[in-house]
């Protein structure tokens, strides 16, 4: 499947950790009429990955508060997941996403196919499903959250916004 900003983002289903650490099937479609922050990560138990992992959950609360969910997945099984919340990555605000059979990470783009792995993929989607944002690292390099959630913000203000914009600041007015 190829995926291209402007375009529906590719609907998915899965089983993941909620918080309280219970497992329950979610799809993009649950969270129709808000924004959505998927991000992808190659593996549980490594090294820059949890670096991530707890920015968002750190930023979690400015996410919500600009009226968007955030899920994170990778290509782990919900029981991986667990075991890492629960030695390692403490409490988290939001799901982590079971992708076992690499069919999310295929669809939007970003496996590695010889390592079976997804790369650091950043997709920021709108309340209607479209796609606004996709942003990919290779494994070793760790995103920067709070330049996520600056680029949702810009796009919430349905404007022209320029180079080095932030919240707060003047837009160059509609498009």
């Amino acid at each position: 499947m190829s995926i291209q900003v402007g375009k529906n983002a590719p609907e998915f289903s899965g089983e993941a950790v909620v918080p309280g650490g219970e497992f329950k099937n979610i799809k993009l479609s649950d969270y129709k009429g808000k924004w959505v922050v998927l991000f992808f990560y190659p593996l549980d138990f490594t090294f820059v990955c949890p670096t991530e992992i707890t920015s968002f959950n750190k930023h979690y609360n400015e996410f919500k508060e600009a009226g968007a969910e955030v899920i994170g997945a990778s290509i782990d099984s919900v029981f991986s997941h667990l075991a890492w919340i629960n030695n390692g990555l403490g409490k988290l605000d939001f799901p982590l996403l079971s992708d076992i059979t690499k069919t999310i990470s295929r669809d939007y783009g970003i496996l590695l196919e010889d390592q079976g792995v997804a790369l650091r993929g950043t997709f920021i989607i709108d309340p209607d499903g479209k796609l606004r944002s996709a942003v990919v690292n290779d494994t070793n390099t760790g995103r920067n959250v709070a330049e996520t959630l600056r680029t949702m913000k810009a796009m919430q203000t349905g404007e022209l916004t320029p180079c080095g914009w932030n919240p707060g600041e003047d837009t160059l007015g509609k498009a």
